[in-house]
């Protein structure tokens, strides 16, 4: 029985989202949780493994349940025609206790062929920036990188939109092995919120480690006056990591949403990009 749990968290405390031996992380102490509620261990697959200190408000993941754990749960949701797949959320907030750091805030069946990693088609970031032209802000320090300069966000956007498309984005990944950074980038803009702060989204059909927040430090350099809006483009072709910008903290980053297909998509989407990340290693 395979159940989608959405999720959130705020990455502050957490060494990222996998499960790493001594470490606390998302997975880690949900894991924990599961174990309590289902008497044995169930293992996670999420969408986006988030790295340490970045936020999520709309991860998703699945977990698959044995037979003896789907009628455990069964047995202690209680009344008839209730929803045990439904309540697994309010069960596990209750394991994690009034005011945890992370949370799931839904749990229901999955569709036919659903894989959170697999079928998702998008995965969408949200950065905050704040300069001095609206200063620090106490409290949304966990969530929102500040710097100490006067950004230009019309460049910055400009700069963000020259970088949409399917390309080789090597100069803003932090390089694997054998692994692939040719993404295709759906999105990317600038705005100021109501308060001022600078708001990137980013959206692309998948990330390479740390590219968020390497785009982000790039435009960031443009709205400081440092790059031109034509180097993001041209440090991008050479496909190579530089000097010429920082890559920014995380704790401004959140992912924000994940995209999947249609049902009936759903698991020739998840084949699609098994295949694919089979041939790019």
């Amino acid at each position: 029985m395979r159940i989608r749990l959405d999720i959130a968290y705020d990455g502050t405390h957490f060494r990222g989202w996998a499960t790493q031996p001594g470490l606390r992380t998302v997975q880690g102490v949900l894991e924990v949780a599961l174990a309590r509620i289902l008497g044995s261990a169930a293992r996670l697959v999420v969408a986006g493994r988030t790295d340490a200190g970045v936020h999520a408000s709309g991860q998703v993941a699945h977990v698959d349940l044995d037979d003896a754990q789907w009628a455990r749960i069964r047995a202690r949701q209680g009344r008839a025609g209730s929803d045990p797949a439904g309540a697994l959320a309010h069960r596990i907030r209750g394991v994690l206790g009034q005011y945890p750091d992370v949370t799931v805030t839904r749990s229901a069946l999955a569709p036919e062929g659903f894989d959170a990693r697999f079928s998702a088609v998008w995965r969408r970031y949200r950065y905050r920036l704040a300069d001095l032209t609206v200063g620090y802000d106490p409290m949304r320090r966990n969530d929102t990188t500040t710097v100490r300069a006067e950004l230009d966000g019309q460049s910055m956007d400009a700069a963000a939109r020259t970088l949409i498309g399917l390309h080789d984005f090597a100069a803003y990944c932090k390089p694997r092995e054998e692994a692939t950074t040719i993404r295709t980038l759906l999105d990317y803009r600038w705005a100021r919120d109501a308060e001022g702060v600078l708001v990137a989204e980013v959206k692309a059909d998948a990330f390479c480690h740390s590219m968020v927040r390497a785009l982000v430090g790039a435009c960031a350099a443009v709205g400081e006056g440092r790059l031109s809006v034509d180097d993001v483009v041209r440090l991008r072709d050479d496909l190579t990591r530089t000097s010429a910008f920082k890559v920014l903290p995380a704790r401004g980053l959140t992912l924000a949403e994940v995209g999947y297909p249609d049902d009936s998509l759903l698991a020739s989407r998840a084949e699609q990009t098994r295949a694919r990340r089979d041939r790019e290693g």
